[in-house]
């Protein structure tokens, strides 16, 4: 019995070794397996290269969605091919009550610096590659020359005593500097809710935090919202109140040409009430872009009936909004600054509404000669100040 399982063991050994032995030399003289039997209706083939037969025929690509149905059960690659192209569905709602609900992705379009996309993509590259990065910028240089300038040439004009006797003008009536403050205010309000909603994510997320600085920027959203009415109402009552005074006329281009007088020497410029600078601040830094900014605004507020229903209108009213609202804020910041350390007594004046004769002559003196003469009252509003009665009022003011 013992000799019987040795002998078996035996022969199942050899049959182990034969059948792991290497194959012989073929007739080509290489070594190598012989071929495994096809097994039938079974290819070999790279997953990446498989294309399914239907995608063979004429006219695949061009397929609606049904004809793709037929032939590919399940392929629904034409209906998100017209999706992304912009293409808009049906939807049952009313076009009055959802004018894009048919729309997932917009058309493509190209805004100024942006590529030729959908619309979406496109506002966002405008925003994140210029608007936001090149306004910025705007500011840096804005502040940066303003310090220049300031530690330069330091405030300018001169100190007058403003004591009792002292001859004064009224410059502005208590009518005016309530609505400039007002206006000041809400500009205030709104550039710098506007300047944490654009920009703080990159100087007070990392220190704040996601959720403070969350909601820090969604109550500043909605004192934006609130205060822009107030800013749109104050800057028509700006508008009217100061339009007389600031139209151009011969002596603006005698200052330009001297650059205000600003780049030599401390004698001002003669000028009117109102100089070139002041003049351009007013129609190109407050009156036009101010106008455009409110009603930009009120579209993005949904507030101007037929406007800011779809995402395209909305798109076009934020970048002609955020690139006017910088704009803004670059030349206010001039405006500020001169009328707080750049210019001795230039604060003071909006402030008591009140400037010396010298004041007057130093900074403009074609319209403190208006008053010698008796052509612009020295007082205009109704109650004249304290110890001082109005000289009798002889028109408007006489610019040449």
């Amino acid at each position: 019995m013992k000799h019987s399982i040795c002998a078996v063991l035996l022969a199942f050994g050899a049959l182990a070794a034969q059948a792991q032995a290497p194959a012989g030399p073929t007739a080509s003289g290489a070594v190598g397996e012989a071929p495994a039997a096809a097994v039938a209706g079974v290819q070999g083939q790279n997953i990446f290269e498989v294309k399914p037969d239907a995608s063979a025929e004429p006219g695949y690509a061009e397929q609606t969605n049904g004809e793709r149905m037929k032939v590919q059960p399940g392929n629904n690659a034409p209906m998100w091919r017209q999706v992304g192209a912009g293409v808009t569905g049906y939807s049952s709602l009313p076009k009055t009550q959802a004018p894009e609900a048919g729309n997932l992705i917009q058309p493509f379009v190209q805004y100024p610096g942006s590529r030729f996309t959908n619309a979406g993509e496109a506002w966002r590259e405008v925003r994140n590659r210029w608007i936001i990065p090149y306004g910025a910028a705007l500011f840096a240089i804005v502040l940066l020359a303003l310090g220049i300038f300031y530690f330069a040439k330091g405030p300018l004009g001169h100190d007058y005593p403003d004591g009792p006797g002292t001859r004064r003008i009224e410059r502005f009536t208590p009518f005016e500097r309530a609505a400039h403050w007002a206006n000041a205010f809400a500009f205030v309000a709104l550039a710098i809710s506007g300047i944490v909603m654009a920009f703080g994510k990159f100087f007070l997320l990392p220190i704040m935090g996601a959720t403070l600085f969350g909601w820090l920027a969604y109550a500043l959203k909605n004192v934006h919202n609130f205060v822009g009415p107030l800013f749109a109402v104050s800057l028509l009552v700006i508008i009217i109140t100061f339009v007389k005074d600031n139209i151009a006329n011969r002596a603006d281009f005698v200052w330009l040409s001297k650059a205000g007088g600003m780049l030599g020497g401390d004698h001002q410029v003669p000028s009117h009430r109102f100089n070139a600078g002041e003049k351009g601040l007013f129609w190109w830094g407050v009156t036009i872009p101010g106008i455009l900014v409110v009603g930009t605004g009120l579209v993005l507020d949904k507030l101007i009936p037929g406007f800011g229903d779809v995402r395209g209108d909305m798109q076009i009213a934020h970048m002609v909004h955020a690139t006017l609202a910088i704009w803004m804020m670059a030349l206010i910041c001039g405006h500020i600054y001169m009328g707080t350390v750049g210019m001795r007594g230039a604060y003071k004046a909006m402030k008591t509404g009140y400037v010396t004769d010298a004041w007057a002559k130093e900074h403009h003196e074609l319209w403190h000669d208006d008053v010698q003469a008796g052509k612009i009252p020295r007082q205009r509003s109704a109650a004249p100040a304290a110890g001082e009665a109005a000289s009798p009022t002889a028109g408007q003011p006489a610019q040449v």
